[in-house]
């Protein structure tokens, strides 16, 4: 069996991949054992000296590695660049601060001396989605192997070849083989590498059907497991809101990565007496969006990565449609190819509000006032991100803890950032990426007590 890597926005094959057998997966499983044992001993300094050296070949041959990305996901090359440039400075951010994260903590606990030591587990399996091909693999990798631990990525099946690129980086950084691996799996394959010894945990982003079953796997086999599942992100508008800088953000936030993100704008909840100003704005720019090839500079948004996703999405605006909603603008879909579409008068009962819709396709929804916004934004099975638009600031924070979500952000656009922990409640998963708490996800914080 192969996989093959089809160019979305032409249907194009552009490469075929074939799977490992069970000796090349034994063999590899192996590697990590190997490696485990000697990178879980190496200075926090040699191991930030090969994370530098990363970023600097991400850095050189971000040109190159764009074009590899729009090739297998469609991205447009203006926001590959951006991902690749991103991922660099993951490796440099965790590279300058692993040792500050990971220093020991003193305890006071009536001994005469206990601390408190984060060590690293072994191997961590990631398991990554198409969407960010680079990034999403940064995000878990860089922390992961800071720590200490060794790391088996099983990526998408249609970016196969960003995913083999990102370990002959590590290669070529000076990272020991085994260190960082990839792995041409079968999703069945899963279970079975659960029960390896080596593997001690498993870090997925996907959907929640994928979280389900591999919380499953890895609860079976006693293994940490760190999901960050979909999202149905609602931005709230008030009336106080700056609305150009609102309207602005939420087509960003919306039509980024062609409307692939799980942390993007889904479900716009404006407040009835906000709706004619935001939408006013909103109007003015969705013509200035262009949907097509993706390496024209002057196209704003590519093709899907899939026909099957789009085929899904067009679904869900058609039952939406015949719900009641309204498709106030839309510039039709083509295969891969689906125009950026706005449907208003969305309720619940409407899949635009039930599901995560991963396309260009945003869902507007009207609020008497703040309280019903607020329960609107939380009516979800999914609670990963969303933002408030106000001028008030306090009040801003004030609605924010009310919103049950891993994030809310004020007055700015939903994004990853080294800096800060990611992560999702309800069905958007559990645990945290990023941050001083994505790295102890996977370290074995030891307890040592010492008497007199």
């Amino acid at each position: 069996m192969m996989y093959q890597s089809i160019y979305p926005y032409t249907q194009q094959v552009i490469a075929e991949y074939a799977l490992l057998n069970d000796k090349e997966i034994g063999h590899r499983l192996q590697l990590a054992k190997t490696a485990f044992a000697g990178w879980k001993n190496t200075s926090l300094e040699q191991r930030a000296a090969v994370f530098m050296q990363v970023a600097n070949i991400l850095k050189r041959d971000k040109g190159l590695l764009a074009i590899l990305i729009v090739q297998e996901m469609g991205k447009i090359k203006a926001e590959a660049i951006g991902e690749i440039e991103k991922c660099a400075y993951v490796c440099e951010y965790y590279a300058e601060n692993a040792a500050q994260f990971l220093q020991d903590e003193t305890m006071e606990a009536g001994y005469n001396k206990s601390i408190v030591t984060h060590q690293p587990i072994g191997a961590v399996l990631g398991i990554m989605p198409w969407n960010f091909p680079f990034w999403q693999v940064f995000r878990y990798a860089a922390p992961t192997l800071m720590a200490g631990n060794v790391t088996l990525l099983k990526h998408a099946p249609n970016v196969c070849g960003c995913a083999l690129m990102i370990e002959k980086i590590f290669i070529e950084a000076g990272a020991p083989v085994g260190v960082f691996q990839v792995l041409i799996v079968e999703t069945g394959a899963v279970e079975k590498l659960l029960e390896a010894d080596i593997i001690q945990a498993v870090s997925l982003t996907g959907s929640e059907r994928a979280g389900s079953s591999v919380a499953m796997f890895a609860g079976k086999n006693i293994k940490k497991s760190v999901l960050e599942l979909g999202g149905s992100d609602a931005m709230i508008v008030l009336p106080d809101a700056d609305m150009k800088k609102a309207a602005k953000t939420a087509l960003q936030s919306r039509l980024l990565n062609a409307g692939q993100s799980c942390i993007g704008s889904k479900r716009f909840i404006v407040l009835k007496d906000a709706m004619d100003a935001f939408m006013q704005e909103v109007y003015l720019l969705l013509p200035t969006y262009k949907q097509g090839d993706p390496f024209d500079a002057a196209t704003t948004t590519g093709p899907l990565a899939r026909v099957d996703l789009a085929d899904n999405l067009k679904k869900q605006v058609q039952q939406s449609i015949s719900k009641g909603a309204q498709l106030s603008f839309s510039g039709g879909m083509e295969g891969c190819n689906f125009s950026p579409a706005l449907l208003t008068n969305v309720s619940k009962g409407m899949l635009a509000f039930d599901e995560e819709t991963f396309g260009p396709v945003a869902a507007v929804i009207s609020a008497a006032n703040e309280n019903e916004a607020i329960d609107l934004a939380n009516d979800s099975a999914l609670g990963l991100a969303g933002s408030i638009w106000t001028s008030d600031i306090e009040k801003g924070i004030a609605l924010a803890r009310k919103i049950n979500t891993g994030s809310v952000f004020i007055n700015a656009l939903v994004k990853s950032d080294p800096k800060l922990p990611i992560g999702g409640i309800k069905k958007s998963g559990y645990g945290r990426e990023l941050g001083r708490h994505g790295i102890l996800e996977f370290v074995n914080a030891k307890t040592i007590a010492a008497a007199e």
